[in-house]
C-alpha cells in the first residue's frame, strides 16, 4: 500500500485548488447517505488519496459535496445506472464503473453487467488502472 501511496503521490498532477481528504467523521457522513459501509482498504484509500489527480479517470472522492467526483452522488448515478445495489463505485469512466464488493474485490461493470476483471483489492486497481490512465 505504502509503495502505491508513493507512487500517486508522485504521479499526482498539482491542483489551483486542491481537494482535502477526508476525516473519519466524514465517511461515518457518507456511509449514512448510501446505506452501505464503506470497506476497510476502500476507507484507506479515501483517506490517504482520495485528494489527488492522476491521469485521465477520476476516482470518488469523500470531502467535497459538490464534486462530480463525491462518492455519494456517483453511488446514486451508478445504482440508477444499474449497478447491483450491493457494489459500491470507485471510479465511473463513461458508462463504465469500478466498484468494490463489501470484501474490497474491486470489479468491473460495463454494458449493464459484471466483466471478469477483477483486482484483489483498491491498491492493486490504483497500481494497474489509474496509474496507468
Amino acid at each position: 500500500m505504502e509503495n502505491v501511496i508513493d507512487a500517486l503521490r508522485e504521479n499526482a498532477t498539482p491542483q489551483s485548488f486542491p481537494i482535502e481528504l477526508p476525516d473519519e467523521d466524514m465517511l461515518v457522513v457518507i456511509e449514512e447517505e448510501i446505506l452501505l459501509p464503506i470497506p476497510f482498504s476502500v476507507r484507506l484509500f479515501l483517506l490517504n488519496v482520495s485528494d489527488l489527480v492522476v491521469g485521465s479517470i477520476e476516482p470518488v472522492t469523500a470531502s467535497d459535496p459538490n464534486s462530480h467526483t463525491h462518492l455519494p452522488e456517483v453511488t446514486a448515478q451508478a445504482w440508477a445506472d444499474g449497478l447491483p445495489r450491493d457494489l459500491l463505485p470507485i471510479c465511473q469512466v463513461g458508462a463504465d464503473y469500478y466498484c468494490t464488493d463489501q470484501n474490497g474485490l474491486i470489479k468491473l461493470w460495463s454494458e449493464g453487467e459484471m466483466q471478469k476483471e477483477q483486482w484483489e483489492n483498491i491498491w492493486r486497481w490504483a497500481e494497474e488502472i489509474w496509474l496507468r490512465s
